[in-house]
Order: structure tokens, then C-alpha cells, then sequence
């Protein structure tokens, strides 16, 4: 193969997109896009080398096949088939006016709304697998979220009814029930021991809706961050593509090692990245879910967020370790004790957490009404906070709980730029855009300044400088003058976006304008000479 096609193929391998969810959505009375065809197979010429490493056969300990493994597996691992009925017609209806009963128009409308469509279903496929012989199956929660109807299909065509015993959006697990009394036979076991990088790997499942599918690859990597929650996930390299969502990451033994949930993709099929939600952590949120049909977790109410090395300067620590407290949230649990935004969360009875993620996790594994020990970091002091922790919300009660913002106003005012870290200020009440009536409103964000580098943007509301609640973009001024002077290389701005609050560590080096200023500027003996 032609060296510049070999380059081709690497850049093609190297490019991946956005973590999409690995589930299968068809419309009414469509069969998605339609029916896939299979891309033909690319001629391969391997060089002497290539295939001398070929002829040394597969590695000791490693399997010449997979079909014993497969056969296991595939009794157990079930399409999961779901309807929903939406409300179109429902959201038509609430733009129609509220007549009187004698208005002239009162009966066209009455009979325009009695012709709209009240419900319009929707079809989603997904994946899942049996871990009992009394029926219980385990799918993602984004499969199994708000549907009507569950139908549950075994690789043998037989067909159940189904149930969502519980389901918890955090962890993106969900709990089924088959609605049968039969006893299965064949159903799957969570494993105890992590997996290594470099483990095998099976992913068994429904993709397109075609069925039972069962692809090969390795553990990739552990603890995987993906942006979707505090948890970690583990990354495999065996293909997943839409409707394996729910699906097993089996091990040479056949136990589970991960449920399927997501994939990075630019086109939305495989490319060799997919996640998968680990074994320990579904196991546990099974237990839960089987036990109490919900999962019960601790809520401290408080927005956090990672440490960097600015803000961690800004604060007087030597490490940017721990979770700094970016906003406490009004009713929380957090608003009852003494812990305060700013805070640096370091520990949590006892236990090191080294970042927001980590204190998540600590957190949501502690029960509701529990004490949490709580070491922050504040102004220069380590001290004890005590926290009864809550229930951890619902998302649309929690949306609410976070939510901020008042009235906007109309009226305008000119900026006040502070050149050198490249923003233009004026007070929130006159920018349109920022919702509240306390704070400096940034309307402008130099795109090669430090601000913009610090992820600053326009529509942002700083509401503190070094803990001192500004209004104005003179008290913004002076307060990063009162850094410099106590010779801080960092500002500690509170900002708010929309209805998040963070902390931002500003880099407030002075520019060659202000240092040669303060070099030409007169001493005091030097201007009061000459007065008597």
C-alpha cells in the first residue's frame, strides 16, 4: 500500500467527534434512515515483515475463537424495544385562543382542535441483558426513559412484556422486569475484579436494530472522563454502533465488566471508542434499584468546581488540589451550615478529595441525612464544616433549585475597558443580557487578551473580586490594584454565566505600560518640591 494512503488512513483513525449515546431511534412507521448497506471490504496487501509477525499465530493465553464465549453470552443479551407517545397535538392546542362561548369563531376552533393529533408515537431500540432467571434485566436509563411500553426480544424471537422497576439518570442505569413467570436459564453476572488495559473484551448487543451482534476488541483505558456525570467509565475498542446502548462489555469468563452507553463518532458508527459504564458501579446502582426501585444519594447543594494553578495562587495554596465551592444553593443543605462559596473542599470525613469529580463521587456514595465531615481551605486557614447532607433532587427540581436571574433591562451604557486584560465592563443593571441587577456585566472580551484565555466571555457577570462583592467597574479596577499591590500574580473573580456561578483565576501581571508609568511617576519628596 502506497505510503501516502497508509497516511490517509491514520489521520482518518486519529479524527473522532462528539460522545453520542449508543441507543437506536426510529420514527413512526420508519425504519430510521432506512436499511444499512454494508460498505465493501478494502484490499489489504501486507509486506514480508507484516506477515511474518501474522505467521507467529495468536499470543499464549489468548483465544483462537470466540464462539464458545459467544454461545454463552448471546442467551442472555436481549433487544429492548420501547414507545412513547408524545404530545404534539397537545402543544398545538395550548397556541389556540381561549374563546368566549358566543365568540363567532368559538366552533371553528372548537372543531380545529377536536381534528388535532393528540398523541404521536415515537420508537426507540436499545440493548440489555438478563442477570437473574426471574426476569430482571438491565438496559441504560436513556433507553428506558419515559417510555409507555417495553418490549423485551430474546435472540430465539420470543417476545415479553416489560417494566421499569427503577431507573437513575446519574449513573444512566435502568432496572427491568420481564412480565412473565417463567424461570430463564441463561442470564449474566456482574465481575468483582477490574479489568486491565489490554483485557479482552466482547460487546454483545442490538445494533440498527439488527439483532444479536457480538463484536470483539480490548479495555482500552479506565477512568474515563466523558463529560456525563462524576463517574468514570471504561473504554473498550470493540465495536458499538446505535442500539447497543444497555448492552454487555463481557470478559473471557463471560461476566460483565461494563454496560454500553456511549461512543465518540463524527459520523455516529463506530470508530473504535466506546464507553462503557463500569461493572462496580452498575452493580451497586442495580442493588438500589432492585431493593428500593430508586438510587438514594447525598446532596451537599453546592455548585464546585476544579482548581487551577491561577485560582489556587489567587487563594494562597500551594497545589491546585480539592474542589473549590463556586456557589452554595439557596435551600440547600449546604445554605443550613457554615460552609461558604470560595471554600476549598480538601476533605470529606477524612477522606482526600483531589478535585469536583472526586468530591461528586464521595459525596453521592454517602446516604441522605448523613453528617459530612467537611476540611476546607479559607483565607489562608484550614477549618471543620459540618454539613446534614440531603437528597440528592431530581434534574428538573435541581434545574430550578440552581436557577437565578431577574428581570432584563433595556438601557445602555458605555463600557469601561480595563486595556490590559482586554475587557470592556459596565454595571449588570445596564447590560440587557446578564439578568440580574448586582454584579459588572463583561460586554466585550478581547480575543487574544488573558480573559479570553481564562474561558471569560461577553454576557458574563463578575460578582466578586478577592471576596469583595463589586457593582461597578471601578470597584472591579480597584480590586485588582489591591492584588497587585499585595504583589498576587492572580485575581480571584466570582463569574456568573447564565444560571452558573465558578471562580476564575485571572493572571493580573502588569503591562510594560504600567511598569513604565509607575517608573516615570515622582516620589513623593520629588512632587512636593518647590511647596511650602
Amino acid at each position: 500500500m502506497a505510503s501516502g494512503q497508509l497516511e490517509d488512513e491514520r489521520r482518518e483513525k486519529r479524527a473522532f467527534g462528539r460522545v453520542k449515546s449508543a441507543s437506536a431511534f426510529v420514527g413512526a412507521g420508519l425504519l430510521g434512515a432506512g436499511l444499512l448497506a454494508a460498505m465493501p471490504a478494502m484490499p489489504f496487501h501486507a509486506g514480508d515483515a507484516f506477515a511474518q509477525e501474522i505467521k507467529q499465530g495468536p499470543l499464549p493465553g489468548s483465544p483462537v475463537t470466540f464462539a464458545d464465549l459467544a454461545d454463552k453470552v448471546r442467551p442472555a443479551v436481549v433487544s429492548v424495544n420501547v414507545k412513547s407517545r408524545g404530545a404534539a397535538g397537545e402543544t398545538a392546542q395550548k397556541d389556540l385562543p381561549d374563546l368566549p362561548q358566543d365568540h363567532p369563531l368559538r366552533e371553528f376552533f372548537d372543531q380545529f382542535k377536536h381534528n388535532q393529533p393528540e398523541r404521536r408515537p415515537s420508537r426507540a431500540q436499545g440493548s440489555g441483558f438478563l442477570i437473574s432467571p426471574d426476569g430482571y434485566v438491565v438496559t441504560n436509563h436513556h433507553v428506558a426513559d419515559k417510555v409507555d411500553e417495553i418490549e423485551i426480544t430474546f435472540e430465539n424471537e420470543e417476545k415479553y412484556k416489560a417494566k421499569v422497576v427503577g431507573s437513575d439518570a446519574r449513573t444512566d442505569i435502568a432496572l427491568l422486569k420481564i412480565d412473565s413467570k417463567k424461570k430463564f436459564d441463561n442470564w449474566l453476572e456482574f465481575e468483582d475484579a477490574a479489568p486491565r488495559v489490554g483485557d479482552w473484551v466482547l460487546a454483545v448487543g442490538n445494533p440498527f436494530g439488527l439483532g444479536g451482534t457480538v463484536t470483539a476488541g480490548i479495555v482500552s483505558a479506565n477512568g474515563r472522563d466523558i463529560g456525563s456525570g462524576p463517574y468514570d467509565f471504561l473504554q473498550i475498542d470493540a465495536a458499538v454502533n446505535r442500539g447497543n446502548s444497555g448492552g454487555p462489555a463481557v470478559d473471557l469468563k463471560g461476566k460483565v465488566i461494563g454496560v454500553n452507553t456511549a461512543i465518540y463518532s463524527p459520523s455516529g458508527g463506530s470508530v473504535g471508542i466506546a464507553f462503557a459504564i463500569p461493572a462496580s458501579t452498575a452493580k451497586e446502582v442495580v442493588d438500589k434499584l432492585r431493593d428500593k426501585g430508586k438510587v438514594s444519594s447525598g446532596w451537599l447543594g453546592v455548585q464546585i468546581q476544579n482548581l487551577d494553578e491561577n485560582i489556587a495562587e489567587s487563594q494562597g495554596l500551594k497545589t491546585a488540589k480539592g474542589a473549590l465551592v463556586a456557589k452554595i444553593i439557596a435551600d440547600g443543605p449546604a445554605a443550613k451550615s457554615e460552609l461558604k462559596a470560595r471554600d476549598v473542599i480538601q476533605q470529606v470525613n477524612g477522606r482526600t478529595v483531589g478535585n469536583s469529580r472526586e468530591l461528586a463521587r464521595t459525596i453521592a456514595a454517602l446516604p441522605p441525612g448523613a453528617d459530612a465531615k467537611l476540611r476546607v481551605f479559607r483565607n489562608g486557614e484550614e477549618r471543620e464544616v459540618t454539613v446534614k447532607l440531603g437528597e440528592f433532587p431530581a434534574n428538573d427540581k435541581l434545574a430550578s433549585l440552581q436557577g437565578g436571574g431577574n428581570d432584563d433591562s433595556d438601557s445602555s451604557a458605555s463600557g469601561k475597558e480595563l486595556e490590559d486584560l482586554g475587557l470592556t465592563l459596565i454595571p449588570a443593571p445596564e447590560f440587557p443580557g446578564a439578568k440580574t441587577k448586582e454584579g459588572v456585566a463583561i460586554v466585550n472580551v478581547d480575543p487574544n487578551s488573558k480573559a479570553a484565555d481564562q474561558g471569560l466571555r461577553r454576557g458574563d457577570v463578575i460578582v466578586e473580586v478577592n471576596g469583595k462583592t463589586v457593582t461597578s467597574p471601578d470597584e472591579v479596577v480597584e480590586g485588582i490594584r489591591d492584588a497587585r499591590q499585595k504583589n498576587k500574580k492572580n485575581v480571584l473573580l466570582q463569574v456568573r454565566s447564565r444560571d452558573q456561578q465558578r471562580f476564575i483565576g485571572l493572571p493580573i501581571d502588569k503591562s510594560d505600560e504600567d511598569k513604565e508609568s509607575e517608573a516615570k511617576e515622582p516620589t513623593g519628596t520629588e512632587k512636593n518640591k518647590g511647596k511650602r
